[in-house]
């Protein structure tokens, strides 16, 4: 089993049942303090009295629900692979659930061509399931339109193959604006995040239907690879900027691979 692997400072919400580091009325304890003018006085500690001759009050964990906004790529280079398909369709159920648990009422915001965005509620997950993965608008285009109508201070998380034209600077400092946190999930193929050499062939770009032929070579490769760990270094950069956490998973391996390895080492995940 495995829960969110929120930060260590608290994350903005109602109150519910993860602790942040604020002061707050949940019942564990936290620290002793002076008493002040004004602080409930239900929270002395007489037996601290008795021993100190001085008035100290007990301060307990806050407590916090965390909003969450998951957003869902649903592009059809989204679409290359059954398994690219479902394991977008089970991080994004699996996020909402978790933090449905907490109290919460997580949103799963469907990035396609429809403005504003569709969206998707703990009592209608099943739905996901027939999401079509068509669609041929950009995360980018929908954020710069203000289509998806996104919580202050919440937890965002992204699932996408960041496989769009887009400048990542630019888009991820609109995905990380009023978010108490961010997580960008790229998911690819194995074939995308390693494609071995096969002469010649044609490509079809999925998005627009433009076919290509080209010889895949080593060379060819080596510059797709080039390219593909640019574009993860630049996300990766702005990520640090702005305090968020990247995180690539090969769609292939499945979830219970994705939960055990790459979303627990980069504690977007904790086992519980």
């Amino acid at each position: 089993m495995y829960q969110l692997g929120l930060p260590r400072m608290p994350v903005s919400g109602r109150s519910g049942d993860l602790l942040g580091r604020g002061t707050g009325t949940s019942l564990e304890f936290q620290e002793y303090r002076e008493y002040m003018p004004g602080d409930d006085i239900r929270h002395l500690d007489w037996s601290a009295y008795a021993r100190s001759d001085s008035l100290m009050v007990r301060l307990y964990r806050e407590e916090i629900s965390p909003r969450m906004d998951v957003l869902l790529d649903v592009s059809r280079s989204m679409s290359t692979s059954p398994a690219k398909m479902q394991l977008a369709r089970q991080l994004s159920a699996m996020f909402a659930m978790m933090a449905g648990r907490t109290g919460s009422q997580p949103t799963v915001w469907l990035l396609g061509d429809e403005v504003p965005a569709a969206s998707v509620h703990l009592e209608t997950l099943d739905s996901l399931d027939a999401v079509p993965f068509q669609a041929v608008g950009t995360i980018d285009a929908l954020l710069a339109d203000h289509a998806v109508p996104l919580k202050r201070q919440a937890i965002r998380v992204v699932i996408s193959d960041f496989l769009f034209p887009h400048e990542p600077g630019q888009l991820i400092r609109r995905l990380a604006g009023e978010a108490s946190v961010l997580w960008l999930i790229q998911i690819l193929t194995s074939w995308e995040a390693d494609p071995i050499s096969a002469g010649g062939t044609r490509l079809i770009d999925i998005e627009s239907g433009y076919e290509t032929d080209v010889y895949l070579n080593l060379q060819t490769i080596a510059d797709y690879k080039q390219r593909m760990n640019g574009l993860q270094q630049e996300i990766a950069l702005h990520c640090r900027r702005h305090h968020a956490v990247p995180v690539t998973l090969t769609a292939d391996q499945g979830l219970s691979v994705a939960c055990r390895e790459e979303l627990s080492r980069a504690e977007i995940l904790r086992a519980s």
